[in-house]
């Protein structure tokens, strides 16, 4: 091996620690058997993304490799800093050697390519072409329940009447068939790159009883559910679509997009012009996280950041307790004041 480990060696270096890497980077995830489970690639709590403990150094069933179920995205540990990160490889080899404790070369490698992902875009958009319009539908009756029915027009949101739901590694079980409310996860052009699904009872009234009634399905990294506005130079980015719509729903003429994960929150795109970003976060150690990346990603670009922090879990949560007039009070004064006068509804809000 050269005295300056190249990005391959590095990254078989970090396999052959792979255990100590994963409580270490994948701290929320445990050790199942063979495989160390955990959420997704930045750490958030859950299981559909599974690292290989064992196996050879290389070749099929490497130890060090990593798949997520709900993405389809995979790879090796290298990658999991360098998307954790939010940074280009230098800095992810730069953070590689640390962790093991190897000495810095005297100039920086060239960088790899990026490694392709199993591409399950084209599945995501076939299933978004199946989807329906919401009116009359469960997904209707959910949103409505949420608070959230002003989305029932949003054009990022379909409705899909038999969803498959595939039973995971640790919940297994028979594939069941669910209706569902799909949101459109698309880049900056507006092409169709993802879809989220959120499983739901018959009749709308709320989730289906299923150990994870949201997965994502295509390439989600950088990209979002967009709800439009008719501003160009401000945004508000979030988690979770209904969250998201909740805040989109008393600022209608801001766009507002929704990551679907804290982790995805930190690698989100932004678009060229913005100038001032509210980061509506949930109330979490992820979500912290999450916008604390994001946050740095854009304050490098010269963007004004801003959260807006909710008074429970998330503000959806919020909405559905307070109703629309006390969360849009709640909003306010963590706006800055041009924008809650130009862009917060109150007498919307008070009439909804």
């Amino acid at each position: 091996m050269p005295t300056h480990p190249t990005a391959a060696d590095l990254s078989r270096q970090l396999a052959d620690n792979v255990e100590a890497f994963c409580r270490r980077y994948l701290s929320n995830g445990y050790r199942s058997g063979r495989w160390w489970c955990v959420g997704d690639v930045f750490n958030t709590q859950g299981e559909s993304m599974y690292v290989r403990l064992t196996g050879p150094s290389r070749g099929k069933g490497a130890r060090g490799k990593w798949a997520d179920g709900a993405t389809g995205e995979h790879g090796d540990l290298l990658d999991v800093i360098r998307l954790q990160r939010g940074s280009d490889w230098k800095d992810a080899m730069a953070e590689a050697r640390a962790f093991l404790s190897l000495p810095p070369p005297p100039e920086m490698e060239r960088a790899r390519p990026i490694p392709e992902a199993r591409d399950s875009t084209e599945a995501a958009r076939r299933m978004w072409r199946y989807g329906r319009s919401l009116a009359g539908s469960p997904a209707a009756a959910y949103l409505r329940s949420r608070g959230i029915e002003r989305a029932l027009g949003l054009p990022a949101l379909r409705f899909h009447p038999r969803c498959l739901y595939r039973a995971s590694r640790k919940h297994p079980g028979p594939d069941t068939w669910h209706p569902a409310l799909l949101a459109a996860v698309t880049d900056l052009a507006g092409t169709v790159m993802g879809v989220g699904r959120t499983w739901l009872a018959a009749d709308g009234r709320g989730k289906a009883d299923l150990p994870k009634p949201r997965r994502a399905l295509g390439n989600l990294i950088g990209h979002g559910v967009r709800f439009p506005g008719t501003v160009v130079d401000l945004m508000v980015a979030g988690e979770g679509v209904e969250s998201v719509a909740s805040v989109h729903r008393l600022m209608p003429t801001v766009p507002h997009v929704a990551a679907l994960s804290a982790g995805h929150l930190g690698a989100l795109i932004l678009p060229p012009g913005l100038r001032h970003l509210y980061i509506a976060r949930d109330a979490d150690e992820a979500g912290e996280r999450g916008a604390a990346i994001l946050r740095r990603r854009a304050e490098a670009e010269g963007i004004l950041v801003s959260d807006l922090i909710p008074c429970e879990d998330d503000f959806n949560r919020d909405l559905c307790h307070l109703g629309p007039r006390d969360l849009a009070l709640h909003l306010a004064p963590q706006l800055d004041p041009n924008h809650a006068v130009a862009h917060l509804r109150f007498e919307e809000a008070a009439a909804a």
